[in-house]
């Protein structure tokens, strides 16, 4: 990751802090975009997700293990994933593949769900990730603090 890309994402984010107090589902993808390495045709799931974090409705990333997570992107908007609260995936094996795989939402009323295609798949640097995201609740602490401080 090229320390201009982190910067610019961690200004767009900021900005967007000062006037809502938390990001929108575009600047989370924007985020984990820019910690996102090439995409890949595939990757490992042993024994099901360690947690899941829906990025809108066509993407998300899922964590394999608390130090391993993955951007999918899908194909098109997924029914239902910016607001549910389970998820499956399909897998060959213990093999998840881009084009050949899917996310499943589940669905609270027991109704079918249109499968959502996985378009990409790209490792994230979860390290660079943390620390930026510690960055960005650092800076929005430090812009409540500033709001609050009495005027001189």
């Amino acid at each position: 990751m090229k320390p201009f890309a982190v910067i610019a994402v961690l200004s767009l984010a900021l900005s967007a802090c000062a006037t809502t107090g938390r990001l929108d589902d575009a600047q989370k993808l924007a985020l984990y975009s820019a910690h996102a390495g090439p995409p890949v045709n595939d990757m490992l799931l042993f024994g099901g997700l360690n947690g899941w974090t829906a990025l809108g409705d066509r993407a998300l990333a899922v964590w394999t293990r608390p130090s391993e997570a993955y951007l999918l992107k899908l194909r098109g908007s997924c029914q239902g994933l910016d607001f549910a609260s389970a998820i499956g995936i399909t897998s060959q094996g213990s093999r998840v593949s881009r084009a050949f795989d899917k996310v499943l939402v589940r669905d609270p009323t027991g109704l079918p769900q249109v499968p959502c295609f996985i378009d990409t798949i790209q490792k994230l640097d979860v390290k660079a990730l943390k620390a930026s995201e510690q960055e960005l609740r650092q800076a929005q602490l430090q812009e409540r603090e500033a709001a609050a401080a009495p005027a001189r």
